[in-house]
């Protein structure tokens, strides 16, 4: 069956797009089974493929399923604000002018619409809390690091299962070889301040080899979990997240803290339009 197809291109730094984290979103995918879901997300080999399908509840205005190349995600952040994106612009009307309530995986997710563009409510974290020192020795051991560099590792899981791990600096961040054959499960984000002045607050990279992907460009659900556990605090409560540096984008990610909630936003734009055949679920 031939379904619309976008390819949208988010949080990227330019207009035109290209520098940030591209999502697959299949239109109307009611019908496509399992099976074809994981196929077209190995195919496309991006980092997440969704398909947008009809609410299951009348709170939502439509409900989306994450495809990475190794398997379903519950949540994750450039997907979420990609897929709204493109239901909106293939004439999806939201129930309330410039919200948007998405179903997925953890629940219900709240977007708002505005100057600056789409931004999603981080959803609750499921885990948190400091890593033990077992893990902690691992986590510096496969990034290359001294244990001494780490200064803090916490449980940042708000669905896909993320580590936060606080480096000193951003040059730090940006000069770690790590060792992704010795990975296995570990899903880890790395975060370490920018000088004062400079564009950005913060570099953030993101290691997550065990579902396909050695480094993600521009990871909403782990700047989210970043932001739940150090916007206010060790961050300033509104900043820039810069990411996708090393692997020569430009992402650029807006956090925006309202008392306790975090809110994660950042450009969308359609660089891909037009269709896809995919074979309809066999009964």
């Amino acid at each position: 069956m031939t379904r619309e197809f976008s390819q949208v291109d988010v949080f990227g730094s330019e207009p035109h797009g290209l520098s940030g984290n591209p999502v697959a979103v299949v239109h109307a995918a009611e019908g496509v089974d399992d099976a074809a879901m994981a196929a077209f997300a190995r195919w496309t080999n991006l980092s997440e493929t969704t398909f947008l399908l009809p609410p299951t509840t009348p709170e939502a205005d439509y409900r989306l399923r994450i495809w990475t190349p190794g398997g379903e995600l519950p949540f994750a952040g450039h997907p979420t604000l990609g897929s709204a994106h493109a239901w909106v612009e293939a004439g999806g009307v939201p129930r309330t002018p410039g919200r948007l309530v998405q179903e997925c995986g953890v629940g219900l997710v709240e977007l708002r619409q505005d100057a600056a563009g789409w931004a999603f409510a981080a959803p609750p974290l499921r885990r948190s809390g400091p890593v033990d020192d077992a893990l902690r020795a691992r986590i510096a051991d496969v990034l290359g690091l001294e244990p001494a560099q780490i200064l803090d590792a916490v449980w940042v899981d708000n669905g896909p299962g993320w580590i936060g791990v606080r480096l000193p600096d951003a040059r730090t961040v940006l000069g770690l070889t790590p060792d992704f054959a010795r990975f296995a499960d570990l899903r880890l984000g790395v975060v370490g301040p920018h000088p004062a002045g400079a564009p950005a607050a913060v570099e953030v990279r993101a290691f997550v080899p065990g579902i396909g992907v050695p480094e993600d460009p521009v990871t909403g659900s782990l700047n989210a979990g970043l932001a739940q556990w150090l916007a206010g605090d060790v961050l300033p409560a509104d900043y820039v997240a810069a990411q996708g540096t090393a692997l020569g984008r430009a992402g650029r990610v807006r956090v925006r803290s309202e008392g306790e909630a975090r809110w994660i936003g950042g450009d969308t734009v359609t660089t891909v339009r037009g269709s896809v055949h995919l074979p309809a679920a066999r009964d």
